[in-house]
């Protein structure tokens, strides 16, 4: 009897097929259940120069992992032990030929859970190391030591000293963009960990170290708006190691390092921040996928990736992998081998089943035949091919599968998604009053709108502020989310600013007065002995009622002594400088001499501030003013007119609170006042002012200087006789000085207040 092809071709494929499965599943089986992986996997280990010429030593894993450091060898040796941590393949010793590091070697100890790799670094010279966890990369940065500073460790690390004690911890909060600290002052060789704690806590163990109980405190730096909010220190006795456990902002891991002998905990800003306290984006509604609706797939683990070979790719496959499944998908199933053709896909899928321990039903218009030469590839990838060239889909509901074709799966996603419309059509309405405490509702319904369904409606009661909302229950609790969301209380800022103006002067006026008379006459018995003239007499030629006489001899027919020759006088008077006189003269009075010495000396400084605040709501105008109204006559054709011109003090602010707390301002502030030194011809006083308008950021509570203006003026007059000014040393008789020096500074700050910061912005 001749057999059919097509049963030689089905004997055929099960022998190839039971062969197949114990050849390569059944390795595969005891090898996975041998080989628990472990949490993290040391890829490579490499040595990079710094720009500041220094050494970093970069260690690649899998993922991040806790780790502890100490220096041993009298700082000739570097240990940095990695927990949990493996290597997943041989790590080459790494020895540069220049530099501090002489050479990295990485071990691996322990079994399962308890493997630990150690990094033996040697050094050349004494250094100071840095270690800073980047996702799953570790950084020890490496530079030499300060000759007078001796290596962290070394002495103490050889002759075994006595546990170490924890003197001080100091936080430092850091500047711009530079990290806040955490300084651990720590005698002795410290050897730390750090371990990362549930609720964004992370402890750093110090071991062998003591705390003392002055020490032993919680530290609250959460008012400072950075990366770590508080700081606790205190000790175990259990493991004799002293601890400082940090509560933290973010997910920033901060990198320990010693330097000057202190353990340098650094926290950078998280990545991406503008600024502290930003407010969080929330979810008020999100389209989910209809229940109970199969998701149609190709793929059994599209999440997980397969790595191929470094470098190898078929030549026909370079550059349109992107054109192929459109995906960037991921497996992680057994590899396996396989190399069948014409093979019947029903036996290919069962084949398939068994390897990958899943279950997988056929519906009845699955059939063909594939051909299939596949190499080293995960089981799930090959059903995926698998099912893609024969157009075929998935539907995945725990460990069993169903495949099908796609346009059935696609009609029966179809048909279920119209069921459930039709079931959303007359799913019975709610209706809620969703109260509106602080915005508008009328505000509110225009944004809720869209979240309503063609059966939905909603409305406003503005006596009570009350939004009316009917729809079936999804779509409520998205409108009432939505309102929550947006109905929180207006920021209420106060604005104060501050107006210093500082004035000083100085005046300094020196002068001289002198003259005098003199008569050559036969009745005053002196005459000149000529015929002509046979009388002469000279005096001063300036004559000032003003100056006071009083002790000077009159001169001749009881007119005032004297009659200056030189008038340059200071200005004195009653409250201000001083003058002295003096009178010379002969006794029979034909010669007298007047002197009048007058000076004057004044210095004053003033400072006038004014501190105008006001009260306002977010992006609201706010104006406050405070001044007096001067008046002013004009003359017209209709008579004297009186107006007023307004000299006042005023503030006019609108800020706007920030998402991170700060506030943003359009200000001008103005400060006019009346000059009654300075009059107009009518007696008016002119009016001096003073304005600044800017917009500004500031921080909540922060005060900034939005400007100023410094004058100053400086003089030095001199008044003299001339010719006679010129002569040196007898020149000062015929001169007057002056010399004035007046300030004049004007300085406005500004410093706004969120007075409701808690309940307007949830912190």
């Amino acid at each position: 009897m001749k057999r059919s092809p097509n049963v030689a071709l089905v004997r055929w494929m099960a022998r190839r097929a039971a062969a197949f499965t114990l050849a390569t599943a059944l390795p595969l089986y005891a090898i996975s259940a041998s080989a628990a992986p472990a949490p993290n996997h040391l890829k490579e280990v490499r040595v990079e120069e710094t720009r500041d010429g220094a050494q970093e030593i970069v260690v690649v894993g899998t993922q991040g992992s806790t780790y502890s450091a100490r220096l041993e060898g009298g700082g000739k040796r570097l240990l940095v032990d990695l927990a949990g941590t493996d290597t997943a393949k041989a790590i080459e010793a790494v020895t540069p030929k220049t530099g501090v590091v002489g050479g990295v070697m990485a071990t691996t100890f322990g079994e399962g859970d308890a493997r630990s790799t150690r990094l033996t670094i040697h050094l050349r010279d004494k250094v100071t190391y840095r270690i800073r966890p980047d996702g799953a990369t570790l950084r020890i940065a490496l530079s030499p030591a300060a000759e007078t500073n001796a290596a962290p460790g070394s002495a103490q690390a050889k002759t075994g000293s006595d546990d170490g004690q924890l003197s001080h911890v100091k936080f430092d909060r850091g500047s711009g963009r530079s990290p806040e600290r955490i300084l651990v002052s720590v005698s002795g060789s410290p050897t730390y960990a750090v371990t990362q704690l549930p609720d964004k806590r992370l402890r750093l163990e110090i071991r062998k170290t003591r705390v003392p109980e002055s020490e032993k405190r919680t530290m609250d730096v959460a008012s400072l708006k950075g990366t770590v909010k508080s700081i606790s220190i205190f000790d175990d006795p259990s493991a004799s190691a002293a601890i400082v456990e940090v509560s933290r902002d973010g997910d920033s891991q901060g990198s320990v390092s010693i330097e000057d002998g202190k353990l340098v905990w650094a926290f950078d800003a998280p990545t991406g921040t503008v600024g502290k306290g930003v407010r969080r984006t929330v979810t008020v509604a999100r389209e989910e996928a209809p229940a109970d609706v199969p998701k149609i797939e190709t793929s059994i683990r599209p999440e997980i990736y397969v790595e191929t070979e470094k470098g190898v790719q078929a030549g026909f496959t370079q550059g349109v992998a992107g054109q192929v499944g459109g995906e960037n998908r991921r497996f992680a199933g057994r590899r396996i081998d396989l190399d069948l053709k014409d093979a019947d896909i029903h036996n290919i899928l069962r084949l398939l089943a068994d390897v990958g321990r899943v279950n997988i039903v056929t519906a009845d218009d699955v059939q063909g035949n594939i051909t299939i030469r596949m190499r080293n590839v995960p089981w799930d990838q090959a059903l995926d091919v698998v099912l893609q060239a024969k157009g075929l889909g998935m539907v995945r509901q725990g460990n069993l599968i169903r495949v099908a074709p796609m346009f059935t799966l696609q009609k029966e996603r179809e048909l279920k998604l119209t069921q459930q419309k039709q079931e959303l059509e007359l799913a019975p309405l709610e209706t809620r009053l969703i109260p509106v405490s602080y915005a508008s509702a009328d505000e509110l319904q225009a944004r809720a709108k869209d979240f309503l369904s063609p059966r939905g409606s909603l409305a406003v009661d503005t006596r009570t502020n009350v939004l009316i909302a009917r729809d079936v229950a999804g779509n409520l609790n998205h409108i009432e989310e939505l309102v929550r969301s947006l109905d929180t209380q207006t920021p209420q800022v106060l604005v104060e600013a501050r107006i210093v103006e500082a004035t000083s002067r100085y005046l300094r006026d020196v002068g001289i007065q002198w003259g005098g008379d003199a008569t050559f006459s036969e009745a005053t018995g002196n005459p000149t002995g000529v015929a002509f003239p046979s009388r002469a007499g000279i005096s001063g030629g300036n004559y000032d009622n003003l100056t006071p006489t009083a002790g000077l001899s009159p001169f001749q027919r009881n007119i005032p002594n004297p009659n200056f020759a030189v008038n340059l006088p200071a200005t004195v008077g009653t409250g201000q400088g001083g003058a002295l006189g003096l009178s010379f003269g002969s006794i029979d009075n034909n010669f007298n001499l007047g002197v009048r010495l007058s000076a004057a000396e004044a210095s004053g400084m003033l400072r006038i501030v004014s501190s105008p605040r006001i009260l306002t709501l977010d992006n609201r105008d706010a104006r406050i003013s405070q001044g007096t109204l001067i008046p002013f006559s004009q003359v017209s054709a209709q008579g004297v007119q009186t107006t007023f011109q307004e000299a006042k003090l005023q503030l006019l602010v609108k800020p706007h609170v920030t998402a991170d707390g700060s506030v943003a301002m359009h200000v001008r502030i103005n400060r006019d006042e009346p000059d009654f030194n300075q009059t107009s011809a009518r007696g008016d006083p002119t009016i001096l002012k003073r304005e600044a308008e800017t917009d500004l950021l500031v921080m909540d509570g922060h005060t900034a200087v939005i400007g100023g203006i410094f004058t100053r003026n400086t003089g030095r007059n001199l008044d003299q006789v001339p010719f006679f000014g010129d002569i040196p040393i007898l020149g000062v008789l015929f001169q007057r000085r002056r010399a004035s020096d007046s300030r004049n500074e004007l300085v406005i700050f500004l410093t706004p207040r969120i007075v409701n910061r808690a309940e307007a912005l949830g912190r």
